[in-house]
């Protein structure tokens, strides 16, 4: 199975894009979730739980009696900000309508606005998507 499919199976839902959406822009216990999203108790239960399962999300206790818990991203659910900032930087130029992007992104130390970008790590330079080539893992390995 190619790393998109196995990315997605994880991911690749409507809500579980959404909760991880709200958590990078700071949300992170269940009551702020379900209250963002309007999702039903049983499907933020599950969908949190199979995140932390993951390692997108690690559960942390905030309060005894009862115990509550708050969701953290992990390093790997950080990382996970670069492709839906491409998403959603995809919609406000596809999507957005006449209105234009809902949010608009910039750089916290200097306010310029930011956009994903894809290099070459050999040569440093920008790649445009019909530069970039893939070629199975055989090819290259020689097995």
């Amino acid at each position: 199975m190619c790393s998109i499919a196995r990315a997605l199976e994880i991911v690749g839902e409507r809500w579980t894009l959404l909760i991880i959406r709200d958590a990078l822009l700071g949300l992170r216990r269940f009551d702020e979730f379900r209250d963002s999203l309007g999702i039903a108790r049983n499907t933020l239960t599950d969908r949190l739980n199979r995140l932390v399962e993951h390692g997108i999300f690690e559960r942390v206790r905030y309060q005894e009696r009862p115990d509550r818990y708050e969701y953290t991203l992990t390093p790997a659910g950080q990382e996970l900000s670069v492709p839906l900032l491409a998403l959603m930087h995809w919609g406000d130029r596809h999507l957005a309508g006449a209105d234009g992007p809902p949010r608009l992104t910039a750089h916290a130390g200097c306010g310029g606005p930011v956009v994903e970008q894809v290099a070459c790590t050999g040569c440093g330079q920008a790649v445009a998507p019909h530069e970039v080539t893939t070629r199975l893992r055989s090819a290259v390995t020689g097995g």
